[in-house]
């Protein structure tokens, strides 16, 4: 197959190139840098960034400088998985969270990934790396084992056949314990990441089923690992869960507790 005949990048995919330019350490680039980090040529990059700021898509500050622009977060407000879900979680996130005053995450499923959709925090809480938006491997997290025990079995099987990153000593890199793991939390309902992470941090996740009684989202509570057992935290991780299934309409939500627990 000749060069000629190699299937070019369309607009969309050179599009969303450059919005995958931008991140949490580079918030604001130059329309060199946007050309670089989206491999694009500096006029196509000039033309298209030029549209994409018309439309809003881009600001483009006093200092020259671009950033992600206030109408992709307009049309992003409208993803079901987004500001609906957290509408729908808030009073359970926050109550959650004034039972220790630490980190509450609350976590959709995007592959083999957790994307963070809230988060609540004190000041002097224990140190985490998530932020609303941001994601992580969900193998080591507490929300992303209470999703992956209750996801498709393709996308169990997919992460157990690896590679599982290593963050720490105790971080999940054998399959088959991650297999074991998964099935624990479909057993308990509720998953324990122990220093996964970062070793001074404990996080206790259970998922959250939607109306079709599919895991849609999960919460978690986030405490320094030392001074902290898991199994105090169970209960109110577990109730903060299925009060969300609930609000969501989850048939599962209204059942006896034992019941639902035992139901897949």
């Amino acid at each position: 197959m000749t060069a000629r005949n190699e299937r070019r990048p369309t607009v969309t995919s050179r599009v969303l190139d450059i919005l995958e330019a931008f991140s949490a350490e580079r918030p604001a680039l130059t329309i060199t840098q946007i050309g670089q980090r989206a491999g694009l040529p500096l006029s196509t990059a000039h033309r298209l960034v030029g549209e994409l700021t018309c439309r809003g898509v881009l600001e483009r500050d006093a200092g020259g400088l671009y950033r992600i622009g206030l109408r992709l977060w307009e049309v992003g407000a409208l993803a079901p998985r987004g500001p609906v879900l957290r509408d729908a979680a808030m009073p359970f996130l926050e109550d959650l969270y004034e039972a220790t005053h630490e980190n509450v995450h609350l976590a959709v499923l995007d592959g083999l990934e957790v994307v963070y959709i809230e988060r609540i925090s004190a000041r002097d809480a224990v140190h985490v790396f998530s932020r609303v938006g941001g994601r992580w491997p969900a193998h080591a997290t507490g929300v992303g084992l209470a999703m992956l025990a209750h996801a498709d079995p393709d996308v169990q099987e997919h992460a157990i056949a690896g590679p599982l990153r290593r963050f720490t000593g105790k971080t999940i890199t054998s399959g088959a314990e991650l297999r074991r793991v998964l099935a624990e939390v479909r057993r308990t309902g509720v998953a324990i990441s122990d220093g996964q992470v970062e070793t001074f941090a404990l996080s206790v996740g259970a998922p959250v089923f939607g109306p079709d009684d599919t895991v849609v989202a999960a919460v978690a509570i986030v405490v320094p690992a030392d001074g902290w057992e898991a199994r105090a935290l169970v209960p109110a991780v577990r109730a903060s869960a299925r009060g969300i299934s609930r609000a969501l309409g989850a048939p599962r939500a209204l059942r006896r507790p034992e019941t639902a627990l035992h139901t897949r």
